[in-house]
């Protein structure tokens, strides 16, 4: 993962961000990674995902998933971070094995998603480290339901990753289902280089060892100051610029696969930096799609935004045939590739040209090593943002609060949280 943040600086955008005041945070910078550097070596909670290359064991998984390693399809269900990392890492790479992620309870589409699914091949990959998220549990219930009434016998086909105790745990022990454990000391959002992310991998055939080579390489580039790390380079720009107007970040990667990689910064961004009235507000994008509507809000709009491109240098390619048709004859010349790479350096220039901040993450080829490497990247510069805001990246206090208005509205237990349903505001407009 390389970066530049040459659009950032003030001499070409506004905001922006001086060389100068880029050297007076890379002390702070410095100051923040031997925080980062103790966290991982003492194991504290959080830090520790920064350690994931080195401790998760890839032959493990494997064993795990074996019994379903011919699988046609797989269903993995979890939500937020039990799911979002292993979708990254699948949709943005090729297999023959159909994927489906039960993330949302919304019952047409849940209903829709297991129609067509051929069950007596399918796998089921269910993710939760308490093992009682309401929405995980409740869409496994109709997973395994609903493989009941086709005459399958779910527990010949599903894999548990939680923690050392709870309901799935449980479920786990009683049917002797294949499980993995989820780390501990890491949030869900960082761990997509674990188990939890990897098992939808391995079932797919993907190369777990260069997933976990790609992060490493990168952990390797930590350092003690922005200019010697992409990762670091990345957090610092994105903090020093929302601290001058650009509060919100919009991921657009350039390569369709990428797009699920959106939806994973996002919430890797907001819910770690969301705190204390502080954080950047991540926006989801995809090139060349969102060009044609978002670019004309993010180049003429206010100045509240910072682009983040990501693109990779090598990708497959597509002749673009001939035409007599004079006005678009000159694609004939060119390929799909071509076009897309035009699209990106014409989209990036537009924004510098008009003084906005943008920053461009390159990856060599989209596969397991250089994924490895992005999601490791990312991951370290949200941390590093963390430090440099002065909040608790690895908490969510916001999202906990809800969980347990959803359990109490449900009759899961007495929460005081779900009181405040019943007190909301109305001013009704109805036809």
């Amino acid at each position: 993962m390389d970066v530049d943040i040459g659009n950032a600086l003030a001499s070409v955008a506004s905001p922006g961000v001086s060389r100068d005041s880029l050297e007076r945070l890379d002390e702070q910078v410095a100051e923040a990674h031997e925080r980062i550097e103790s966290g991982r070596a003492n194991e504290e909670h959080g830090y520790e995902a920064l350690n994931l290359p080195d401790r998760t064991d890839p032959d493990e998984i494997r064993r795990a998933v074996e019994p379903v390693s011919d699988a046609e399809a797989l269903i993995t269900v979890g939500i937020g971070g039990s799911a979002l990392g292993a979708a990254t890492i699948t949709n943005a790479l090729d297999s023959d094995t159909e994927t489906v992620y039960l993330d949302n309870v919304d019952p047409a589409w849940v209903a829709a998603e297991l129609e067509e699914l051929p069950l007596e091949e399918t796998a089921i990959n269910v993710v939760s480290r308490s093992g009682t998220t309401a929405e995980t549990l409740a869409n496994f219930l109709v997973v395994r339901e609903v493989f009941e009434d086709a005459g399958v016998d779910w527990t010949e086909r599903t894999i548990v990753t939680t923690g050392e105790s709870g309901p799935l745990r449980d479920l786990s022990d009683r049917h002797d289902l294949p499980s993995l454990k989820v780390p501990d000391g890491v949030p869900g959002r960082f761990s997509a280089l674990s188990a939890v992310g990897m098992v939808a991998a391995a079932v797919c055939g993907h190369d777990l060892e260069a997933l976990l080579s790609g992060a490493a390489a990168e952990a390797d580039t930590l350092s003690g100051s922005l200019f010697d790390c992409p990762a670091y380079a990345y957090g610092a720009t994105s903090y020093a610029l929302d601290a001058r107007g650009a509060g919100m970040n919009a991921m657009v990667p350039y390569a369709e696969s990428l797009e699920t990689y959106s939806e994973w910064f996002a919430q890797l961004w907001a819910e770690s930096l969301g705190k204390d009235d502080l954080g950047q507000t991540p926006l989801r994008a995809l090139g060349v799609t969102d060009q044609h509507s978002q670019l004309q809000l993010y180049r003429a709009g206010p100045r509240d935004k910072v682009v983040t491109f990501v693109t990779p240098r090598e990708t497959g390619d597509r002749t673009i045939p001939d035409t007599e048709v004079e006005d678009i004859a000159y694609l004939g010349d060119s390929t799909l590739g071509e076009l897309l790479s035009a699209e990106f350096e014409a989209t990036e220039a537009s924004l510098a040209a008009a003084g906005r901040p943008n920053v461009r993450i390159e990856l060599e080829r989209i596969d397991e090593y250089e994924l490895g490497g992005l999601l490791y990247g990312m991951e370290a510069a949200c941390v590093l943002a963390g430090e440099l805001y002065g909040v608790n990246t690895f908490e969510q206090p916001a999202v906990e609060w809800a969980k347990k208005a959803t359990r109490g509205l449900l009759g899961g237990g007495e929460f005081e949280e779900a009181d405040a349903v019943a007190d909301k505001t109305e001013l009704r407009v109805e036809r």
